[in-house]
Parts: C-alpha cells; sequence; structure tokens
C-alpha cells in the first residue's frame, strides 16, 4: 500500500492527455498534503483517506476522480480541477473545503453524503450536479455556476446556502429540498435561464 509520499511523487508526474494515475481502492493512513503542487490526471475511485487529504491551492491538470472514497476531513480550498471533477457517492465524515475553488469541467456531487460544508465562492464552468446528494448546511453563497446547476432529489438542511450565488443556464431543483421545503430558484442571487422545480 503506497504512502503519502510515494502518492505525491506518482502525482506529479507530467499531465499526459487521457491518462490517470491509478490508485483506486486504497486506504491511505497518512494526512494526504497535496497543497500547491500541479498534478497528472488522478483515479482515487474507492479510496478511504482516514487522515484526510488538503489539496489547498492544488492544481489538478488531468481528470480528477474521486467516485466513492471516503474522506475523514478534505480540504480543497482554492484548487484549480482543469478538467472535470468527480466525486460522486463520496461520503465527507467532517465538512469539506472548497472555498474559491475552480471547476473548469463538471463539477459531480451526485448521491454525495457529507453533514454541511463550505464552497463560498466557487466558480465552476461546466454543469454541477447534485443529484440525490445528501448535503447537510453546505454553504455555497457567492457562488459561480457558468454551465448550470442540477439538483435534481438532492437535500439539504434548513441552514444551508446559495446566498448570491449565480446560475448561467439551466437550473433543476425538481425534488430538491431544504429541510422540509423546496429550494427554489428565489433563494440564489441571480438565475440566467431556464429553471425547474
Amino acid at each position: 500500500m503506497p504512502g503519502a509520499a510515494e502518492i505525491r511523487d506518482r502525482l506529479m508526474r507530467p499531465w499526459v492527455h487521457g491518462h490517470a494515475e491509478d490508485l483506486r481502492g486504497l486506504t491511505v493512513t497518512e494526512t494526504l498534503d497535496l497543497s500547491g503542487l500541479t498534478l497528472c490526471g488522478v483515479d482515487f475511485r474507492g479510496t478511504r483517506f482516514s487522515e484526510g487529504i488538503k489539496a489547498i491551492g492544488t492544481r489538478f491538470e488531468g481528470l480528477s476522480w474521486f467516485g466513492g472514497c471516503r474522506f475523514a476531513q478534505a480540504d480543497f480550498t482554492k484548487a484549480l480541477f482543469v478538467n472535470d471533477a468527480r466525486f460522486e457517492a463520496s461520503v465527507f465524515d467532517a465538512p469539506p473545503r472548497f472555498d474559491e475553488a475552480e471547476f473548469r469541467g463538471i463539477a459531480r456531487f451526485d448521491a454525495a453524503r457529507m453533514p454541511g460544508g463550505s464552497a463560498r465562492r466557487l466558480t465552476c464552468y461546466g454543469n454541477a450536479s447534485f443529484a440525490a446528494a445528501r448535503a447537510g448546511t453546505l454553504d455555497l453563497g457567492d457562488s459561480e455556476f457558468l454551465g448550470g446547476f442540477w439538483a435534481q432529489s438532492a437535500a439539504f438542511d434548513p441552514g444551508a446556502s446559495v446566498t448570491g450565488a449565480q446560475v448561467h443556464g439551466r437550473l433543476w431543483l425538481r425534488g430538491a429540498m431544504r429541510g422540509n421545503m423546496p429550494l427554489t430558484p428565489d433563494a440564489f442571487g441571480l438565475v440566467f435561464g431556464y429553471a425547474w422545480r
């Protein structure tokens, strides 16, 4: 089982289009600190980060696959995802941080589970998807979703926020709930384009 230092070394290889470093199904027993690094494509699907991951200001050059992962802690503050970032069905044991992160492809959090988190002032150029997510008190305030926002059947706690968030393109809120009330377009700062609820 590779340790944190070996994983960092493998991810710092030059990015090659269509290639992602295969790190699936691991249990990483140390904090994986990738802060400030430029990384190649990563495939962590099914990996457990039992001491958490820190990727503050990290540049993910290739596809970033974190589907089905479990994070004791996760800090992606100011991370840049140059391509698609996929966190579907991942479990965050503690509230993750994505403040001021930039997603140049899609940001997929379908069926993710988290007790909340801070993702303020993030920018997503592709579609941001939280379909069937259980996102607790996630704060998406003042974020900008340039490729639309999809939240089919998502469940947020009453303290979750999209205050000041802007959605360009499709806003899909069918079945989305905040507490025991439907999440509606008027909760967002500005909505440009069609909204379904």
